[in-house]
C-alpha cells in the first residue's frame, strides 16, 4: 500500500527534528580544561584533601528542584603506596548516613584515577590550574533497584581554601540532575555537621 503525502510529510518532519536535536546536542561541548592553566590558586587534589575537609551539598533533579541535602566529613591520608585515601562520612537531610572510601592515584601531568566501593570501574580525572575534571559511573539505589549513573564532576578551587564541586548526573545520556558541594578546610567544631 503506497504511503500518502501526509504520512511522508510526517516522516520527513520527524527526521528533521531528530537531525536538529542531534546538532543541538553535539553543539553542547564541555569547556577545554587547558583554558584554566593560569588560574590561581593551583588545585592539587592530594594537597587539598589531605587532613580534614567538610562539604555541604545539595542534590537537584533535572528540573532544578531540591530533593536532598547532605554534609560530608572527609578524612584524607596518603598511604604507603602514595595513594590518596579519602574516608567520606555522609549525613543526609532525611537522616540516612553513608560512607564512601576513595583510593586515588596520581599518574602524572595532572592525571588521576580513583576507585571506591560504589564506583563502577575506575574514575578518571585531570587537573589544570584551579580546576579538576573528574568522571565516573556510580551505583545508586533508586526505589530498591540499583542504577548505574554517570557523574561528570567539575571542581573549582577558590581562595581561602574553598572548593566548589558541580556534578551532572546522567543515565544513557539523559540528564537526571545535579549535585553541588562546597568544601572548606576550616577546622571542624565539635558537633559541626
Amino acid at each position: 500500500m503506497p504511503l500518502s503525502a501526509l504520512t511522508l510529510m510526517r516522516i520527513d518532519m520527524r527526521l528533521i527534528l531528530v537531525l536538529l536535536l542531534t546538532v543541538v546536542i553535539s553543539g553542547c561541548s564541555k569547556p577545554d580544561l587547558t583554558q584554566y592553566a593560569e588560574n590561581d590558586p593551583t588545585f592539587d587534589i592530594f594537597e587539598y584533601f589531605s587532613g580534614e575537609t567538610t562539604g555541604w551539598g545539595i542534590v537537584q533533579n533535572r528540573s532544578g528542584e531540591l530533593i536532598r541535602q547532605f554534609v560530608v566529613e572527609i578524612d584524607g591520608t596518603v598511604d604507603e603506596a602514595g595513594n590518596l585515601v579519602l574516608n567520606e562520612d555522609f549525613t543526609w537531610s532525611d537522616g540516612e548516613e553513608s560512607v564512601r572510601v576513595w583510593t586515588i592515584s596520581r599518574s602524572g601531568d595532572g592525571q588521576y584515577t580513583g576507585i571506591a566501593g560504589d564506583v563502577v570501574g575506575e574514575a578518571v580525572g585531570r587537573s589544570s590550574g584551579n580546576v579538576l575534571h573528574w568522571q565516573y559511573y556510580l551505583d545508586i539505589d533508586v526505589d530498591g533497584s540499583t542504577w548505574k549513573v554517570h557523574l561528570d564532576d567539575w571542581m573549582y578551587l577558590h581562595r581561602d581554601e574553598v572548593l566548589i564541586n558541580r556534578s551532572a548526573m546522567s543515565k544513557f545520556g539523559i540528564h537526571l540532575g545535579d549535585i553541588t558541594i562546597t568544601f572548606s578546610k576550616q577546622p571542624r567544631r565539635e558537633g559541626q555537621g
